[in-house]
Protein backbone atom coordinates (compact mmCIF):
# COMPACT_ATOMS: atom_id res chain seq x y z
CA UNK A 1 0.00 0.00 0.00
CA UNK A 2 2.81 2.42 0.90
CA UNK A 3 4.62 1.87 -2.40
CA UNK A 4 1.38 2.21 -4.37
CA UNK A 5 0.62 5.47 -2.59
CA UNK A 6 4.14 6.76 -3.25
CA UNK A 7 3.83 6.00 -6.97
CA UNK A 8 0.41 7.65 -7.10
CA UNK A 9 1.69 10.73 -5.29
CA UNK A 10 4.77 11.04 -7.51
CA UNK A 11 2.59 10.77 -10.60
CA UNK A 12 0.34 13.52 -9.24
CA UNK A 13 3.41 15.67 -8.55
CA UNK A 14 4.65 15.13 -12.11
CA UNK A 15 1.28 16.15 -13.57
CA UNK A 16 1.17 19.33 -11.51
CA UNK A 17 4.75 20.20 -12.40
CA UNK A 18 4.13 19.68 -16.12
CA UNK A 19 1.35 22.28 -16.16
CA UNK A 20 4.03 24.96 -16.55
CA UNK A 21 5.03 25.00 -20.22
CA UNK A 22 7.06 28.23 -20.18
CA UNK A 23 10.28 27.02 -18.55
CA UNK A 24 13.32 28.24 -20.46
CA UNK A 25 16.74 26.60 -20.56
CA UNK A 26 18.93 29.67 -20.26
CA UNK A 27 22.66 29.74 -21.00
CA UNK A 28 25.09 29.23 -18.14
CA UNK A 29 26.62 32.45 -16.74
CA UNK A 30 28.99 33.11 -13.88
CA UNK A 31 27.48 36.58 -13.56
CA UNK A 32 30.46 38.23 -11.89
CA UNK A 33 29.02 41.69 -12.64
CA UNK A 34 26.43 40.93 -9.95
CA UNK A 35 29.16 40.69 -7.30
CA UNK A 36 30.40 44.26 -7.62
CA UNK A 37 28.12 45.74 -4.96
CA UNK A 38 28.55 42.93 -2.45
CA UNK A 39 30.25 44.25 0.69
CA UNK A 40 32.73 41.35 0.61
CA UNK A 41 33.83 41.87 -2.99
CA UNK A 42 36.35 44.52 -2.02
CA UNK A 43 38.13 42.39 0.56
CA UNK A 44 40.40 40.87 -2.08
CA UNK A 45 40.91 40.93 -5.83
CA UNK A 46 40.21 38.33 -8.48
CA UNK A 47 43.73 38.58 -9.86
CA UNK A 48 44.38 35.35 -11.78
CA UNK A 49 41.60 33.32 -10.16
CA UNK A 50 39.14 31.59 -12.44
CA UNK A 51 35.48 32.60 -12.23
CA UNK A 52 34.70 29.51 -10.18
CA UNK A 53 37.62 30.05 -7.79
CA UNK A 54 36.74 33.72 -7.35
CA UNK A 55 33.11 32.93 -6.56
CA UNK A 56 34.25 30.30 -4.09
CA UNK A 57 36.40 32.90 -2.35
CA UNK A 58 33.52 35.39 -2.25
CA UNK A 59 31.18 32.76 -0.81
CA UNK A 60 33.65 31.93 1.93
CA UNK A 61 34.04 35.61 2.72
CA UNK A 62 30.26 36.10 2.76
CA UNK A 63 29.80 33.27 5.26
CA UNK A 64 32.65 34.52 7.47
CA UNK A 65 31.30 38.09 7.38
CA UNK A 66 27.62 37.38 6.92
CA UNK A 67 26.60 40.32 9.13
CA UNK A 68 28.05 42.55 6.44
CA UNK A 69 26.86 40.48 3.51
CA UNK A 70 23.27 40.51 4.76
CA UNK A 71 23.58 43.95 6.33
CA UNK A 72 21.68 47.05 5.13
CA UNK A 73 20.49 50.56 5.87
CA UNK A 74 16.82 50.93 6.72
CA UNK A 75 14.89 52.61 3.88
CA UNK A 76 13.41 56.04 4.56
CA UNK A 77 10.50 55.79 2.13
CA UNK A 78 8.10 53.20 3.59
CA UNK A 79 4.64 53.97 2.21
CA UNK A 80 1.42 52.15 3.08
CA UNK A 81 -1.37 52.95 0.63
CA UNK A 82 -4.53 51.16 1.62
CA UNK A 83 -3.31 47.61 2.18
CA UNK A 84 -0.25 47.93 -0.09
CA UNK A 85 3.21 48.58 1.36
CA UNK A 86 6.05 49.82 -0.85
CA UNK A 87 9.62 50.91 -0.24
CA UNK A 88 12.95 51.03 -2.04
CA UNK A 89 15.09 47.93 -1.59
CA UNK A 90 18.56 48.65 -0.16
CA UNK A 91 19.87 46.29 -2.85
CA UNK A 92 19.87 48.08 -6.18
CA UNK A 93 19.63 46.03 -9.36
CA UNK A 94 19.48 46.90 -13.05
CA UNK A 95 15.70 46.40 -13.01
CA UNK A 96 13.56 49.34 -11.88
CA UNK A 97 10.55 47.17 -11.08
CA UNK A 98 12.58 44.85 -8.87
CA UNK A 99 14.06 47.71 -6.86
CA UNK A 100 10.68 48.57 -5.32
CA UNK A 101 9.67 46.10 -2.61
CA UNK A 102 5.96 45.28 -2.48
CA UNK A 103 3.95 43.95 0.43
CA UNK A 104 0.26 43.11 0.86
CA UNK A 105 -0.89 44.07 4.36
CA UNK A 106 -3.50 42.11 6.34
CA UNK A 107 -4.07 43.82 9.71
CA UNK A 108 -5.28 41.62 12.53
CA UNK A 109 -9.00 41.31 13.14
CA UNK A 110 -9.94 42.57 16.55
CA UNK A 111 -11.75 40.29 18.95
CA UNK A 112 -12.88 40.54 22.59
CA UNK A 113 -10.59 37.62 23.43
CA UNK A 114 -7.44 39.41 22.26
CA UNK A 115 -7.92 43.17 22.77
CA UNK A 116 -4.36 44.00 21.61
CA UNK A 117 -3.84 42.10 18.36
CA UNK A 118 -1.67 44.83 16.86
CA UNK A 119 1.37 43.76 18.87
CA UNK A 120 1.89 40.55 16.87
CA UNK A 121 2.73 40.22 13.18
CA UNK A 122 4.00 37.66 10.68
CA UNK A 123 5.89 38.16 7.43
CA UNK A 124 4.79 35.64 4.78
CA UNK A 125 7.26 34.67 2.05
CA UNK A 126 5.64 32.74 -0.83
CA UNK A 127 7.11 30.10 -3.09
CA UNK A 128 9.15 30.50 -6.27
CA UNK A 129 7.07 31.72 -9.23
CA UNK A 130 4.12 32.55 -6.99
CA UNK A 131 1.67 35.11 -8.35
CA UNK A 132 0.36 38.04 -6.33
CA UNK A 133 -2.81 36.32 -5.12
CA UNK A 134 -1.16 33.18 -3.80
CA UNK A 135 -0.76 32.83 -0.01
CA UNK A 136 -3.40 35.55 0.43
CA UNK A 137 -5.80 32.99 1.93
CA UNK A 138 -3.19 32.01 4.50
CA UNK A 139 -2.63 35.67 5.38
CA UNK A 140 -6.34 36.23 5.87
CA UNK A 141 -6.52 33.17 8.10
CA UNK A 142 -3.60 34.41 10.19
CA UNK A 143 -5.24 37.82 10.58
CA UNK A 144 -8.34 36.14 12.00
CA UNK A 145 -6.15 34.78 14.81
CA UNK A 146 -5.36 38.31 15.97
CA UNK A 147 -1.99 38.31 14.19
CA UNK A 148 -1.31 40.81 11.42
CA UNK A 149 0.28 39.43 8.25
CA UNK A 150 2.47 41.03 5.59
CA UNK A 151 2.75 39.06 2.35
CA UNK A 152 6.02 40.02 0.72
CA UNK A 153 6.60 39.84 -3.03
CA UNK A 154 9.93 38.12 -3.59
CA UNK A 155 12.60 39.65 -5.86
CA UNK A 156 11.68 39.37 -9.54
CA UNK A 157 8.16 38.16 -8.70
CA UNK A 158 4.71 39.50 -9.68
CA UNK A 159 4.84 43.33 -9.58
CA UNK A 160 8.64 43.21 -9.25
CA UNK A 161 9.09 41.16 -12.42
CA UNK A 162 10.97 42.77 -15.35
CA UNK A 163 8.77 43.06 -18.46
CA UNK A 164 10.79 40.56 -20.51
CA UNK A 165 10.00 37.72 -18.08
CA UNK A 166 7.03 35.40 -17.78
CA UNK A 167 8.50 33.51 -14.83
CA UNK A 168 10.69 34.64 -11.93
CA UNK A 169 13.75 33.22 -13.67
CA UNK A 170 16.13 35.83 -12.33
CA UNK A 171 15.52 34.70 -8.74
CA UNK A 172 16.88 31.19 -9.36
CA UNK A 173 18.72 30.40 -12.56
CA UNK A 174 21.92 29.21 -14.19
CA UNK A 175 23.38 32.68 -13.64
CA UNK A 176 25.31 31.80 -10.49
CA UNK A 177 26.04 35.22 -9.00
CA UNK A 178 22.66 36.70 -9.91
CA UNK A 179 20.96 33.91 -7.96
CA UNK A 180 23.10 34.81 -4.94
CA UNK A 181 22.31 38.50 -5.38
CA UNK A 182 18.57 37.82 -5.55
CA UNK A 183 18.79 35.78 -2.35
CA UNK A 184 20.77 38.49 -0.59
CA UNK A 185 18.18 41.03 -1.70
CA UNK A 186 15.30 38.89 -0.42
CA UNK A 187 16.92 38.50 3.01
CA UNK A 188 17.58 42.23 3.30
CA UNK A 189 14.06 43.09 2.13
CA UNK A 190 12.65 40.85 4.87
CA UNK A 191 14.73 42.58 7.52
CA UNK A 192 13.49 45.95 6.25
CA UNK A 193 9.94 44.71 6.73
CA UNK A 194 10.80 43.90 10.34
CA UNK A 195 11.98 47.50 10.72
CA UNK A 196 8.67 48.77 9.35
CA UNK A 197 6.64 46.52 11.63
CA UNK A 198 8.59 47.75 14.65
CA UNK A 199 7.96 51.34 13.58
CA UNK A 200 4.25 50.51 13.62
CA UNK A 201 4.43 49.28 17.22
CA UNK A 202 4.69 45.53 16.67
CA UNK A 203 6.67 43.75 19.35
CA UNK A 204 6.31 40.05 18.51
CA UNK A 205 7.26 39.23 14.94
CA UNK A 206 7.32 35.87 13.21
CA UNK A 207 7.74 34.55 9.71
CA UNK A 208 6.30 31.92 7.39
CA UNK A 209 8.37 30.90 4.37
CA UNK A 210 7.33 28.36 1.74
CA UNK A 211 9.73 26.55 -0.61
CA UNK A 212 12.19 29.18 -1.91
CA UNK A 213 10.60 31.53 0.61
CA UNK A 214 11.54 29.05 3.33
CA UNK A 215 15.23 29.32 2.39
CA UNK A 216 14.99 33.11 2.42
CA UNK A 217 13.19 32.96 5.75
CA UNK A 218 15.88 30.85 7.41
CA UNK A 219 18.69 33.10 6.20
CA UNK A 220 16.83 36.20 7.38
CA UNK A 221 16.03 34.69 10.78
CA UNK A 222 19.63 33.53 11.26
CA UNK A 223 20.69 37.16 10.87
CA UNK A 224 17.89 38.86 12.78
CA UNK A 225 17.12 38.03 16.41
CA UNK A 226 13.77 39.84 16.18
CA UNK A 227 12.28 36.98 14.16
CA UNK A 228 11.61 34.72 17.13
CA UNK A 229 8.92 32.43 15.68
CA UNK A 230 9.49 30.76 12.31
CA UNK A 231 7.62 28.38 10.03
CA UNK A 232 9.79 26.72 7.40
CA UNK A 233 7.26 25.22 4.98
CA UNK A 234 9.53 22.86 2.98
CA UNK A 235 13.15 22.91 4.07
CA UNK A 236 16.58 21.81 2.90
CA UNK A 237 20.20 22.25 3.93
CA UNK A 238 21.88 23.03 0.58
CA UNK A 239 20.55 25.43 -2.05
CA UNK A 240 22.48 23.55 -4.74
CA UNK A 241 21.02 20.14 -3.88
CA UNK A 242 17.44 21.32 -4.40
CA UNK A 243 18.23 22.84 -7.79
CA UNK A 244 20.24 19.79 -8.86
CA UNK A 245 17.72 17.13 -7.88
CA UNK A 246 14.36 18.93 -7.88
CA UNK A 247 11.70 18.06 -10.43
CA UNK A 248 10.85 21.71 -11.07
CA UNK A 249 14.45 22.86 -11.65
CA UNK A 250 15.71 20.33 -14.17
CA UNK A 251 15.81 23.02 -16.86
CA UNK A 252 18.32 24.91 -14.70
CA UNK A 253 20.40 21.80 -14.09
CA UNK A 254 20.65 21.28 -17.86
CA UNK A 255 22.64 24.52 -18.07
CA UNK A 256 24.66 23.99 -14.91
CA UNK A 257 25.88 20.43 -15.21
CA UNK A 258 27.87 21.02 -18.35
CA UNK A 259 30.10 23.37 -16.36
CA UNK A 260 29.79 22.45 -12.68
CA UNK A 261 29.45 19.29 -10.64
CA UNK A 262 27.06 19.20 -7.70
CA UNK A 263 29.97 19.53 -5.27
CA UNK A 264 31.27 22.59 -7.11
CA UNK A 265 27.79 24.12 -7.21
CA UNK A 266 27.52 23.70 -3.44
CA UNK A 267 30.72 25.73 -3.08
CA UNK A 268 29.64 28.61 -5.30
CA UNK A 269 26.18 28.76 -3.66
CA UNK A 270 27.43 28.18 -0.12
CA UNK A 271 26.59 31.71 1.05
CA UNK A 272 22.89 31.16 0.36
CA UNK A 273 22.67 27.65 1.86
CA UNK A 274 21.01 27.35 5.30
CA UNK A 275 23.42 24.61 6.44
CA UNK A 276 26.20 27.17 6.89
CA UNK A 277 24.19 29.24 9.35
CA UNK A 278 22.75 26.56 11.64
CA UNK A 279 25.10 27.38 14.52
CA UNK A 280 24.38 31.06 14.09
CA UNK A 281 20.66 30.27 14.25
CA UNK A 282 21.27 28.37 17.50
CA UNK A 283 22.76 31.45 19.15
CA UNK A 284 19.36 33.16 19.11
CA UNK A 285 16.24 32.08 20.94
CA UNK A 286 13.99 30.79 18.17
CA UNK A 287 10.92 28.59 17.99
CA UNK A 288 10.43 26.83 14.68
CA UNK A 289 7.96 24.64 12.83
CA UNK A 290 9.50 22.43 10.14
CA UNK A 291 6.98 21.24 7.55
CA UNK A 292 7.79 18.89 4.70
CA UNK A 293 6.15 16.39 2.36
CA UNK A 294 7.06 12.74 2.71
CA UNK A 295 6.76 12.33 -1.07
CA UNK A 296 8.32 15.60 -2.20
CA UNK A 297 10.08 15.45 -5.58
CA UNK A 298 11.33 19.06 -5.44
CA UNK A 299 12.72 19.30 -1.91
CA UNK A 300 13.60 15.62 -1.53
CA UNK A 301 12.54 14.22 1.87
CA UNK A 302 16.11 13.28 2.79
CA UNK A 303 17.09 16.95 2.55
CA UNK A 304 14.25 17.95 4.87
CA UNK A 305 15.13 15.14 7.26
CA UNK A 306 18.70 16.45 7.34
CA UNK A 307 17.31 19.79 8.55
CA UNK A 308 15.26 18.03 11.21
CA UNK A 309 18.33 16.07 12.31
CA UNK A 310 20.36 19.26 12.46
CA UNK A 311 17.77 21.01 14.62
CA UNK A 312 17.66 18.00 16.94
CA UNK A 313 21.45 17.67 17.18
CA UNK A 314 21.77 21.36 18.04
CA UNK A 315 18.93 21.08 20.55
CA UNK A 316 16.89 23.79 18.86
CA UNK A 317 13.31 24.44 19.92
CA UNK A 318 11.29 22.98 17.06
CA UNK A 319 8.18 21.08 16.01
CA UNK A 320 7.99 18.82 12.95
CA UNK A 321 5.02 18.18 10.67
CA UNK A 322 5.70 15.55 7.99
CA UNK A 323 2.68 15.52 5.67
CA UNK A 324 1.63 12.60 3.43
CA UNK A 325 2.06 14.58 0.21
CA UNK A 326 4.66 16.13 -2.06
CA UNK A 327 5.73 19.65 -2.97
CA UNK A 328 3.06 20.68 -5.46
CA UNK A 329 0.38 18.56 -3.82
CA UNK A 330 0.87 20.43 -0.54
CA UNK A 331 -0.96 23.25 -2.29
CA UNK A 332 -3.87 20.98 -3.26
CA UNK A 333 -6.94 19.80 -1.38
CA UNK A 334 -6.90 18.30 1.23
CA UNK A 335 -3.23 18.87 2.03
CA UNK A 336 -3.33 22.66 1.83
CA UNK A 337 -5.85 22.70 4.65
CA UNK A 338 -3.76 20.34 6.74
CA UNK A 339 -0.70 22.50 6.10
CA UNK A 340 -2.62 25.65 6.96
CA UNK A 341 -3.86 24.10 10.19
CA UNK A 342 -0.33 23.24 11.33
CA UNK A 343 0.93 26.72 10.45
CA UNK A 344 -1.90 28.64 12.09
CA UNK A 345 -1.96 26.46 15.20
CA UNK A 346 1.78 26.92 15.67
CA UNK A 347 1.61 30.69 15.23
CA UNK A 348 -1.36 30.98 17.57
CA UNK A 349 0.45 28.98 20.23
CA UNK A 350 3.95 30.40 19.94
CA UNK A 351 3.62 34.03 18.89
Amino acid sequence: MTETYRQWMHAWEARLCSRATDRVVRPFEWGLDWTRNWPVSGLSQQNGHSEEAWLRILNQAAIARSDEFYGYQTPADFLLTGNQLAFTSPVETAYVQNNVVRGHWFPAKRSPVEPRPGKKAVIVLPHWNSHAEQHVGLCRGISLLGISALRLSLPYHDRRMPPELKRADYAVSSNVARTIDATRQAVIDVRCCVDWLESQGYEKIGMVGTSLGSCYAFLASAHDKRLEVNVFNHCSTQFADVVWTGLSTQHIRQSLEGVLSLEELRDVWAAISPVHYMHRFREMRKRSLLVYGKYDTTFLPEFSQAVVDGFRDLDLDHTVAALPCGHYTMGETPFKFLDGYHICAFLKREL
